[in-house]
């Protein structure tokens, strides 16, 4: 996803703690977290969007598969007027159909996409939380290499 590719190049270049100077690099963290956050709010929004078009699909595929969707309707959308090819289905054989369809295929596609840029950015966030600590560290290991 393009989406997720551009947040990880942008965290490739944010993560780097820069030893030489941990005074900025603190001062930075809070504008990264922001950053990092409104992505992430945003994402779970377009995840939340993504998952009620699966479920209008999903409803819409359910009419469509099971004959109850009008002739204008399943036009309309370009899809086949008969889905089935004239054969008997037995209502538990349905989810084969359902899961070979390639519009549910996509958008379930999408789903998954979204659900992996929200928890990327949760990781990223997370950990921002804790790169005050790292940061802490890394001064008293400083202090402790000059023997203080």
């Amino acid at each position: 996803m393009k989406q997720l590719d551009l947040i990880l190049k942008e965290w490739e270049k944010d993560s780097p703690i820069d030893n030489s100077s941990l005074d900025e690099t603190s001062r930075q963290t809070p504008m990264l977290h922001a950053k990092y956050l409104g992505l992430l709010a945003d994402a779970k929004i377009q995840r939340n969007r993504a998952e009620m078009n699966q479920k209008t699909l999903l409803r819409d595929k359910w009419l469509y598969y099971n004959g109850k969707m009008d002739k204008d309707e399943v036009e309309s959308r370009g899809w086949n007027y008969d889905p089935l090819d004239g054969k008997l289905v037995m209502k538990g054989d349905m989810n084969k159909y359902y899961d070979a369809d390639p519009d549910i295929q996509k958008s379930e596609e999408n789903v998954v996409a979204w659900k992996t840029v929200t928890e990327t950015l949760t990781e990223i966030v997370n950990n921002l939380n804790w790169r005050h600590q790292t940061i802490g560290n890394m001064i008293r290991w400083r202090m402790f290499e000059s023997g203080s």
